[in-house]
Order: C-alpha cells, then sequence, then structure tokens
C-alpha cells in the first residue's frame, strides 16, 4: 500500500479507568484528534471504561495493522476516509460488528460484510477566491482541470490522505484509463501543497484562485482566523460529479482484539445519537452519519448542498488512486 507522506506525529495517550478497576481498550486513531477526545472522553463518562489511543494518519495506521496482524495490540480503528477500512476488511482484520450497532446507520455508509461501520461524513469541494475568479468561471466538473486553461491555478494536496478518494471516485465513475489521463494532466497544472489546511489557507490568501479540499477545512480556517479575515468561498460540484464525493470516515473493531466486548460498546457509543451530537456540537464540521442529527449549525444541511455518493466498494481501497498519484509524477 502506497504511504501518504503527510503525516501527524505519533502520539499515545492512556486514560485511567473509573474506580481504578474498570477495562480499557486501545484505540488506533486516524480521525482528528480533538474530536476522537471528546468521544472518549464522554465514552468513558458513560461506562467506565477508559480508551488509550495511538494518533497518526490513518492510511499509516492501516499499514501498521497489516504489519501486525493476528498479533496487533489494537482493540478498535478510527480512521478519516473508507478506503483504509476496506482495505483491511478485504484482507480479514475487521471483526464483523453486531446488528446493535450496525442498524444504527443506513446501510450505504457501512460495509455491506458488517465489518465496520461510518461515523461522519465530509465531502469535496472547491475553496475558490472571488477576487480571482467569479462564481460563473468555475468549472461544473474537476475533470476540467484537465485543461491547459488551468495551468498553475488550481492548489491540490496530492500525498494528503484525502485526496486519493477523490481520484478513486472519478475512476469510480469515468473508469481507469481517463483517470489517468486526468490525473496526468492534473499533475502539470497544479499548484502543489503539503495539506488540505495550505490548500485552503492559500486560496484565502490570494496565492491561487481555486483548490480542492474537504469541505470542513474551509470552516475550521474560518473559526481560527474570524469570518472577517475569509476572503474565499465554497463550491459543490453540480450533477453528481465525482469532485463533490461523500468520503465517509469509519471504524471497526479488529479481529484481533483481545477486549472485543468492549470495543464494540465503543463503536456503538460513536454512532449512538449522544455520540453523533458531539460531531454536531464540536468544531469538526463533519456531517453526522446517524439520521435525525443535524449538522454543526455553521454549515447547511448535506441535502442542501451538490454532492455524489459513491459506494465504499466501488470507490475501492485507494491502491490503484494512490499507484495513479505516483506515477503521474506527484511527490517527486
Amino acid at each position: 500500500m502506497a504511504v501518504l507522506l503527510v503525516v501527524t506525529a505519533l502520539t499515545v495517550a492512556a486514560c485511567g479507568g473509573a474506580g481504578g478497576g474498570s477495562s480499557s481498550i486501545l484505540l488506533y486513531n486516524g480521525q482528528h484528534p480533538e474530536l476522537t477526545q471528546a468521544e472518549v472522553s464522554a465514552f468513558k463518562h458513560a461506562t467506565g471504561i477508559s480508551v488509550a489511543l495511538r494518533t497518526n494518519d490513518g492510511v499509516v495506521l492501516a499499514d501498521q495493522l497489516m504489519q501486525e496482524g493476528a498479533g496487533s495490540p489494537a482493540d478498535a480503528y478510527f480512521t478519516e476516509n473508507s478506503p483504509e477500512l476496506v482495505h483491511l476488511s478485504e484482507h480479514h482484520l475487521l471483526a464483523r460488528l453486531p446488528k446493535s450497532v450496525l442498524g444504527q446507520v443506513p446501510a450505504r455508509y457501512r460495509a455491506p460484510q458488517g465489518t465496520w461501520v461510518g461515523v461522519a461524513l465530509r465531502v469535496s469541494a472547491l475553496v475558490y477566491n472571488p477576487k480571482l475568479i467569479t462564481r460563473s468561471q468555475l468549472p461544473t466538473s474537476i475533470l476540467d482541470f484537465a485543461a491547459p486553461r488551468w495551468k498553475g491555478k488550481v492548489a491540490v494536496a496530492p500525498l494528503d490522505s484525502d485526496f486519493p478518494p477523490v481520484v478513486g471516485a472519478v475512476i469510480a465513475t469515468h473508469g481507469v484509463t481517463a483517470a489517468a489521463g486526468w490525473v496526468d494532466a492534473l499533475q502539470r497544472n497544479a499548484v502543489v501543497y503539503q495539506d488540505d489546511e495550505a490548500v485552503v489557507s492559500a486560496v484565502n490568501g490570494g496565492n491561487v484562485p481555486v483548490g480542492v479540499i474537504n469541505q470542513y477545512y474551509w470552516y475550521r480556517l474560518r473559526r481560527e482566523v474570524g469570518a472577517n479575515r475569509m476572503h474565499s468561498a465554497l463550491y459543490y460540484f453540480p450533477g453528481g460529479d465525482p469532485g463533490s464525493v461523500v468520503n465517509i470516515s469509519g471504524a471497526a473493531v479488529l479481529q484481533s482484539s483481545k477486549h472485543r466486548a468492549e470495543a464494540e460498546r465503543f463503536i456503538g457509543f460513536l454512532v449512538s445519537r449522544k455520540g453523533q451530537e458531539l460531531i454536531r456540537a464540536g468544531d469538526d464540521y463533519e456531517y453526522p452519519v446517524r439520521p435525525g442529527v443535524s449538522p454543526n449549525p455553521q454549515e447547511p444541511p448535506l441535502g442542501r448542498i451538490a454532492h455524489t455518493s459513491i459506494s465504499a466498494l466501488a470507490l475501492g481501497n485507494d491502491l490503484r488512486a494512490s499507484q495513479m498519484i505516483a506515477n503521474a509524477g506527484f511527490g517527486s
């Protein structure tokens, strides 16, 4: 599996159990630390079960789980994008979750085999600077960025783990040959940044007209700098274009877990109403996956923005997409 280069620092934190005698699980965490810590704290308060965190990029942790195999010390895995979960499930490293957990999430947001469940959603989007480009000049498809007129005008973070799912969506929608040609052309046109945070900052600062990101990065920058310092806006590709694909952040229990019952309770908490309301109340700006739980009030409901849903199986395991990105010369 191709290893992406944008990696957060590895941290390990453990919480003591209530009363000193409660059980504990180890979570390999590839989600945003702030969101996960809020979930872990609420789960411990509700159950008395402690959760030790090993935090890193989700792709890096998936690679580690592949290497550890049946000997992994991890009990559960939480990651930003579904391809890592698909990959681990293909290698039979994930345990089937109970129906009581699976039933809390719509079928399109969980593994057909029941080996993982969606927790939060994010949408690929375009951030643009109205001082550099008008909304009417924006492309109707992400494939339009292959055109020569976009040379030096579109920012991407090809080695960020959020980018391969976009390529995977293009593959699923238009086929391998068309996707490979598009990635090659994009490499010639793109202004490359390290991660999506850098992309949205560059566009907001007027360094480049447009950039491909996940939508929540824009909201997180606005929280950081204040609304009066936001000089950019979000745009969602219309007509079911893969440029605005819904990405599933999900969680699973490891087959090798020595504390499976406790790990299942944690996954169940993540998709419970309480766990999902923490997503709404926090500053992560992802969409809750549970029906009936609205998103952060600062962003529109998912149904009010243009987006396309591609099944996790069709989106794949990122291997082909990552190889395509490497073959195009990104990062070289």
